[in-house]
């Protein structure tokens, strides 16, 4: 069974790269935004089963979405997806909610399993 991921990040190489592991995967689209801002207008309208969150973006950054969303939706699954891979970042992530921590460059099967563990699709 598959899902739907929102894709959130400022490069839209990099969305078109995450998009096409999850779509080469069986894993739907619901949409994608360049940064925190437009993907918190996004998720009320989209419901995706998933976000994908970079943390180094302009308007809104995807640590400060993560905790807005959190407090729109406390079930949202989130999986922060960034370079920026200082622990400081991780615990911060997690404390505010995330349900994982990607590094980028990522191995496309850690991004692939890691949104299905958090859809609940993972067998």
């Amino acid at each position: 069974m598959s899902c739907s991921v929102l894709v959130v990040d400022d490069l839209e190489m990099m969305r078109q790269v995450i998009r096409e592991v999850l779509e080469d995967n069986g894993i739907r689209i619901a949409g994608e935004a360049p940064n925190g801002k437009d993907a918190l207008q996004l998720y009320g309208s989209l419901k995706p089963d998933v976000v994908l969150l970079d943390i180094t973006m302009p308007v809104m950054d995807g640590l400060e979405a993560l905790s807005r969303l959190k407090a729109i939706d406390n079930k949202a699954k989130v999986i922060m997806c960034s370079a920026m891979s200082g622990q400081k970042y991780v615990l911060r992530a997690i404390q505010l909610g995330a349900h994982d921590f990607i590094v980028k460059p990522f191995r496309p099967q850690r991004i692939v399993s890691s949104v299905m563990k958090a859809a609940g699709r993972d067998g």
